[in-house]
């Protein structure tokens, strides 16, 4: 079931790709997750493993709200740039991945055998593009103007790159026959339209946690000055863009703002989200591919459509997806952060 109705997220479809470029996107996507869940360890520990969680769930509810781009055309965030920028690149891979097998699993949205396809398009390349993006600009221009500057650039570079990607796939193991440079300039141009849109919600929402707790982003630390307190007896104390706020409790204030944010996003700003067609769904109809997507092996399922097929409302479904997103995401991040800390904390116990 590829068009999805109301305006929902679309991505690859079962029937796009031969069995040989399916499996072999699979393998890579496999890897790619493999190595990521060992170098996660690296950025995580107790205190940023539960913003893991948020990102995933927030991009989900995100992904949700596709807003237009061109006449009769629309877009939605991918989030690879904005996961890596929030929590690393390792562990925004392993977000993108959560996002997309709950995406494909409970609400039909993508395709099965195309999982590995989605997950190499759009986690690891625009993870890895926008990182490599982010990181260029943030030498060039420090502080907390050229974090934000970055992030737009890196989420608004990556998504046209996932195009090309998948055009180039397409043209390898497609299951059409296709003009590759018209479609490679279909995709490119729609989708540098939407990565101008996600280059705008990526830049404003790292701004937004930059803003109340620069400590959580991970792309941040390290291109900032030092936070100089004076004592009252003329002791000064220096804190690093790093540390955590002082204040006990704050970090969970946070992650319950951002909670509820992001179930307001997915409960009742979605059923407002634009009925046009994706930008993927819109080239593939005009360049006489949109017939090879078949039906997907969970379309029935009452979540399905995001509960078009069930009747179950759109923000109902949001919810249910924010809360399955954030459970197994959460749990991923726990269960892949370093082993070091847990051992360093036990021995002090």
């Amino acid at each position: 079931m590829f068009v999805l109705l109301g305006g929902m997220v679309v991505h690859v479809p079962d029937g796009f790709f031969n069995a040989v470029t399916s499996v072999s996107a699979g393998a890579v996507a496999a890897a790619g997750v493999a190595v990521c869940l060992r170098g996660a360890r690296r950025e995580l520990d107790d205190r940023t493993a539960p913003m893991a969680g948020l990102v995933a769930a927030f991009i989900f509810a995100v992904q949700m709200l596709n807003f237009p781009v061109a006449a009769g055309t629309s877009g939605h965030l991918l989030g690879g740039a904005l996961a890596a920028i929030l929590v690393g690149p390792y562990t925004g891979v392993l977000c993108m991945a959560v996002v997309l097998l709950v995406q494909a699993v409970f609400f039909a949205d993508g395709g099965l055998t195309a999982l590995g396809v989605n997950i190499t398009i759009m986690g690891l390349v625009t993870v890895l593009v926008g990182w490599a993006v982010f990181r260029l600009v943030t030498g060039l221009a420090r502080g907390t103007g050229g974090v934000t500057l970055a992030a737009f650039l890196a989420a608004l570079v990556s998504v046209p790159a996932s195009a090309l990607v998948f055009t180039l796939l397409f043209w390898i193991g497609g299951t059409a026959p296709i003009e590759v440079g018209a479609v490679a300039a279909a995709m490119g141009g729609v989708h540098l339209l939407i990565g101008i849109g996600e280059g705008v919600i990526t830049a404003l929402t790292v701004g937004a946690v930059i803003a109340v707790r620069p400590d959580l982003v991970y792309g941040a630390r390290g291109l900032a000055k030092p936070l100089v307190l004076r004592g009252a007896e003329g002791t000064t104390t220096t804190v690093g863009e790093n540390e955590p706020v002082p204040a006990r409790g704050a970090g969970w204030m946070f992650l319950a703002g951002g909670g509820l944010v992001t179930l307001v996003l997915a409960g009742a700003v979605s059923f407002f989200a634009s009925s046009d067609p994706d930008g993927l769904e819109a080239v593939a109809e005009n360049q006489g591919f949109l017939d090879r997507a078949t039906d997907h092996g969970l379309g029935g399922w009452a979540l399905a459509d995001y509960g078009e097929v069930g009747g179950i409302p759109v923000g109902v479904a949001g919810i249910i997806g924010v809360g399955l997103v954030l459970l197994i995401a959460g749990a991923v991040a726990y269960a892949a952060r370093s082993r070091d800390e847990i051992t360093e904390k036990k021995i002090k116990v």
